[in-house]
């Protein structure tokens, strides 16, 4: 869980972490030079639950390094990850994990619904292709939510997430993805995604940027494969249906 100023949020976002029906989870909070009482927050929960681990960061980083800094000190076989303003359904780590072994699935994901800051609900979101390949997921068949990921780290290895500030985590799916490996995605609504006015991932514009340098400086993808799967990103969010969320 990264968190930089998330004091309001996030003491739910950890709640919903410790109403999980499965129990067996450590949860490091990532806090990436929080000015607010953020650190103070979470403190306080792990004063109750040792289970919960602070790693605080002197200096703001960004997202990335503070998702890497936990993947480092993780020591659970299966990852999953939460940012410091979603929310968890009580029975998402359970649902996931039965349908990952069950299945032999290395990498899952799930639907989850769009709500504001007050935590009014709107749509569904989790479109796309059931079963997604590296070649999907550079053309954007498929909605990825990071709230919703769990993987394998047997089967897909420790990676970190590439050192740019923005769509870091849709880097690191690819990464994992170019293995062979296939992302599956559990058909229910498991989290909840909170849509800030001022949140990184608010900004289409700036999004795509960082989407166009994912595919030219992480995958090194030429100028004509680049434009052609940026295409493909264009019509599928920035050009969402009437009603639809777009994170």
């Amino acid at each position: 869980m990264p968190s930089h100023n998330s004091a309001r949020f996030i003491g739910d976002s950890i709640r919903s972490v410790q109403a999980q029906d499965f129990q067996d989870w450590e949860l490091l909070v990532s806090d990436d030079g929080s000015t607010d009482d953020t650190c103070a927050v979470v403190e306080s929960f792990r004063n109750r639950d040792q289970r919960i681990r602070l790693l605080a960061s002197p200096v703001n980083q960004g997202p990335g390094a503070s998702r890497n800094a936990a993947l480092r000190a993780a020591r659970g076989r299966y990852i999953a990850f939460l940012d410091s303003d979603d929310l968890w359904e009580p029975d998402k780590l359970t649902r996931q994990l039965a349908f990952m072994k069950e299945r032999g699935v290395a990498f899952c994901h799930t639907r989850y619904t769009a709500m504001d800051e007050q935590g009014d609900r709107s749509v569904d979101i989790g479109k796309g292709l059931s079963s997604v390949t590296y070649e999907d997921l550079l053309a954007h068949r498929t909605t990825i939510g990071c709230l919703t990921v769990m993987f394998d780290t047997e089967k897909c290895g420790r990676p970190l997430m590439p050192d740019i500030r923005r769509r870091q985590d849709y880097a690191l799916w690819l990464k994992i993805l170019k293995q062979g490996v296939t992302a599956e995605r559990l058909d229910e609504r498991l989290a909840f995604y909170r849509v800030r006015r001022n949140s990184i991932s608010h900004n289409k514009i700036r999004a795509a940027w960082y989407v166009w340098r994912v595919y030219r400086e992480v995958e090194g993808l030429g100028i004509l494969k680049s434009l052609y799967y940026f295409a493909h990103y264009g019509a599928y969010h920035l050009l969402p249906a009437r009603g639809q969320v777009s994170p």
